[in-house]
Parts: C-alpha cells; sequence; structure tokens
C-alpha cells in the first residue's frame, strides 16, 4: 500500500468519523441498533425535502440498474458538455458499492442536514459542493466517472462546520475540524471529494454565520 493510499484512507475516516458522531448526536446521542436509526433520523416533523432527495437517487438508482446504458448519457466523460457536471450526480458509476454507499449515506445525513440548513439551503448545499467537485473533475482532475458522494461530502463539511462555529465540548469541536482539514488535504491529492468537502464547510460556515438569531426571551 502506497503512501498516497494511506493519505487517502486517513482522510476518508477523518470525514466520516465526525460524519458518524454528528448523526449520533442527532439520535440525541443514544446508542441505537442500525434497524432503528433510520426511524429516529427520519422523525416527525418529515424533513420532505430530503425525503424528496433519496426518492430521486433511488429511482435513479433502479434506472441505471435496468438500463446500465443510461450512465452513457449522464456520466463525466473527455470532451462531454459542461451539464455533465449536474447530471453526473445521478448516476453511480463504479458499481454496487458505491451505489449502496452513496444511497444509505444520503437517507442518513440529508435529514440532519435539513434541520441544521433548512429545507431550501440543505440542497442548495448539496448541488454546490457536488457540481464544483464534478465541474473540477471534468476539467482536469478525473474526467471520467459519476456519483454524489461528494454532494453528500458538502453536506457532511456543512453539518461539521456547525460543531466547529457553536458552542461545545472541545473534543467535539476538535474532532469536527478533522474535516475541513481533510478536505483540504484531499484537494492537494487531486481528490474530487476533497473540493466537496471544502465547498460544504464553506457554504456551512457561510449559512451558520449569516443566519439571524433567535432573539432571548
Amino acid at each position: 500500500m502506497t503512501s498516497h493510499t494511506v493519505i487517502l484512507y486517513g482522510c476518508a475516516a477523518a470525514v466520516v468519523l465526525p460524519g458518524v458522531r454528528i448523526v449520533q448526536a442527532e439520535a440525541d446521542g443514544r446508542r441505537v441498533s442500525p434497524a432503528a436509526l433510520p426511524r429516529v433520523l427520519w422523525r416527525r416533523p418529515v424533513p420532505w425535502t430530503a425525503a424528496a432527495m433519496v426518492a430521486v437517487m433511488t429511482a435513479m438508482a433502479v434506472v441505471q440498474t435496468a438500463v446500465p446504458s443510461v450512465m452513457d448519457h449522464l456520466r463525466r466523460a473527455p470532451g462531454a458538455p459542461w451539464w455533465r457536471a449536474v447530471t453526473a450526480l445521478l448516476v453511480q458509476t463504479s458499481g454496487w458499492v458505491q451505489l449502496v454507499f452513496n444511497l444509505a449515506a444520503l437517507i442518513a445525513v440529508a435529514p440532519v442536514a435539513q434541520r441544521l440548513l433548512g429545507p431550501v439551503r440543505m440542497p442548495l448545499v448539496f448541488l454546490a459542493a457536488g457540481i464544483a467537485a464534478q465541474a473540477v473533475s471534468m476539467a482536469a482532475w478525473s474526467p471520467t466517472g459519476g456519483g454524489d458522494s461528494v454532494a453528500v461530502c458538502g453536506l457532511v463539511g456543512a453539518l461539521a462546520m456547525s460543531r466547529v462555529l457553536r458552542p461545545g465540548p472541545p473534543a467535539a469541536r476538535l474532532l469536527a475540524l478533522l474535516v475541513p482539514v481533510a478536505g483540504l488535504t484531499l484537494c492537494a491529492l487531486r481528490n474530487n471529494h476533497g473540493v466537496g468537502v471544502v465547498v460544504g464547510c464553506a457554504l456551512g460556515a457561510a449559512v451558520l454565520t449569516l443566519r439571524p438569531r433567535a432573539p432571548r426571551r
């Protein structure tokens, strides 16, 4: 295993581990079984924007499984038109592992992100992070491929900044700081997930900083 691969795995852990802790905190810090976690995260009021996003990605998973050739018309490709930076988010081009993992990640992260960012800002952060990562990939880093993991990384970045910028336990804030550090490191390695993380962190910080504070009672 090369040092490059070790760093990539380390960065992945630095994004996933804080993300898991934030999702767990959304479950009121309780240890819940995997079967019960969706019920806790998708409790009422139902985050309908997140539900719509999951429905779209599930439908696309069915479509690309039934008609694999559809991926050739939506994925990133050398010389492809600019709008493929958008449609590449809809297809998972690396097989079943990518498809299942990305859908599971969206199901876990999207409702948490909607409760933090709101039903309008959450999908905007998702799209901005994902499109930016796909555009950079098409320009130079990785001209062929597709997947929405870069957009989910953007949501994780926004969630991490909520821990960094808000008062809380120092250990939790330090753990969340690993996310932007990992994003910058991935960018240095020309990995498109780093772009998604960095854009998500920047937008999350902007939303949390500019959002009007509720008046004190």
